[in-house]
């Protein structure tokens, strides 16, 4: 595909941005324009109207396109709550590019039928790029590893039972030691079983006391995060953490960084804004996530880890439900909240409209750090790398509305807030798969990821 983007501000690699026009051939990022002047090829184009897509930014910022190492899309088994259509749709509209979907899903992606299934139904209906990653165990239960070496033939891009925490100390140093040895990462859902109350914990910390709700302690993280930090030592694998929550996991962190230990992991937009005593009352489930929002203390340390390298990026951890089972209650109701399509515009508004962080430390969470993190092509617009992008209107403030999401999941605790920064269209390898402007909603495409 090839395209011109005019009059856009440019994010340019190193943290520098330019006013100018982005070119795109053969579907990879062909050079930059600076200056107000449009080039002749664009007028060309423009002119003919013929396979070129040809944009007017109208000033507004020109960005890699965001790359998610954590999404829940559901399909197969439970596409009520998601399907990797609506999905990746949703992505789109969020400014996601490439996104690393969960084997939680009905049956788990624990063989090499479901990893080619994901693939398969990506290509068919995706809008954005689909990365499966595979089980760590059997049927996510814990207790028999899965056939690494035949879904790195299918297509996996790294092991995780995300939704739960290998117990098993022993399994999980075999897992990192198979999985070193075929050179792909061990990403994991950190949370010591033992250490969880009875009942269906639904938050942590003084909400859940003055409450008289069962909470899911820190420790219960962290344990498992310094555990998984001696084994990925012993072992040499590349071990990633999910979702951090909590000081203590931190503190863990910053040894194995120290160390030098191939060691990553990543924060959701979530517990970089919100704490426990920011949710309204036990009832509302849209606050119920996993791991829980925790105190401002955690918040605080997060923050702050992500700021010195300590976290490595951001991941949204999107994760749809359906309406009718996030009002089961409390204790019933599924964890997890709705997170592509406001993560930019809560992160924009909250840390860089404040003045805390700067637009390029923004974008490089969102982009360059996942990409480069799981070695992977995306997040960049150097001339040849493949034309991902998003343009965002970084003075619109608008309502969050979840009946206007493209995911058929609403559950999100942001309802009615107002933010600034919202993505106005996405290109993947050229293509425009989502505008809001109707007279580029003509350009629409799926099946991005057959190439």
């Amino acid at each position: 595909m090839n395209a011109w983007i005019l009059n856009a501000k440019i994010a340019r690699p190193g943290g520098a941005f330019s006013f100018g026009h982005l070119q795109v051939a053969d579907g990879k990022v062909a050079g930059w324009h600076e200056g107000p002047d449009v080039p002749e090829a664009a007028r060309f184009e423009e002119a003919r109207s013929g396979d070129a897509v040809v944009i007017d930014a109208k000033g507004r910022l020109l960005a890699p396109g965001f790359v998610d190492m954590h999404v829940h899309l559901r399909e197969p088994g439970f596409e009520h709550k998601e399907d990797i259509a609506t999905g990746t749709a949703s992505a789109a509209k969020g400014g996601f590019t490439a996104i690393a979907c969960m084997p939680n899903t009905r049956p788990a992606a624990d063989s090499p039928e479901i990893i080619r299934y994901i693939l398969r139904r990506a290509a068919e209906a995706g809008h954005v790029r689909v990365l499966p990653y595979a089980a760590i165990t059997k049927g996510q239960a814990g207790e028999e590893l899965a056939d690494f070496a035949a879904l790195k033939e299918a297509g996996a891009i790294g092991f995780s039972d995300d939704g739960r925490g290998v117990q098993s100390a022993g399994l999980m140093k075999r897992a990192m030691e198979l999985a070193a040895s075929l050179d792909l990462p061990i990403v994991a859902h950190c949370e010591d079983e033992s250490l969880l109350p009875r009942g269906a914990a639904y938050t942590a910390g003084e909400f859940a006391r003055r409450h008289g709700l069962p909470g899911i302690p820190n420790e219960a993280e962290a344990v498992h995060v310094a555990r998984d930090i001696l084994l990925a030592e012993a072992t040499g694998v590349h071990y990633h953490v999910c979702h951090v929550s909590t000081e203590q996991t931190v503190r863990f962190l910053r040894l194995a960084k120290s160390l030098g230990l191939k060691v990553t992991a990543e924060v959701s937009p979530h517990h970089l804004t919100l704490s426990d005593e920011d949710i309204p009352s036990p009832d509302a489930t849209d606050w119920k996530m996993n791991p829980p929002l925790r105190s401002p203390r955690d918040v605080a340390a997060c923050v702050k880890a992500l700021e010195d390298g300590t976290i490595d990026f951001i991941a949204t951890d999107h994760a749809p439900h359906a309406a009718e089972e996030k009002a089961l209650g409390p204790e019933r109701a599924p964890f997890g909240i709705h997170g592509f399509e406001t993560a930019f515009p809560l992160l924009y508004t909250t840390f860089v409209r404040s003045g805390r962080w700067t637009l390029d430390f923004l974008l490089r969470k969102m982009t360059a750090d996942p990409a480069r993190a799981f070695g992977l092509p995306y997040g960049t617009l150097e001339p040849g790398a493949p034309a991902d992008l998003t343009l965002i209107d970084l003075d619109r403030e608008r309502e969050v509305d979840p009946a206007a999401f493209l995911s058929k999941g609403r559950n999100t605790p942001l309802a009615g807030r107002r933010l600034y920064g919202w993505p106005t269209l996405t290109m993947v390898g050229g293509r425009v798969v989502w505008s809001e402007e109707d007279g580029l909603r003509r350009n629409l495409q799926t099946g991005v990821n057959k190439e």
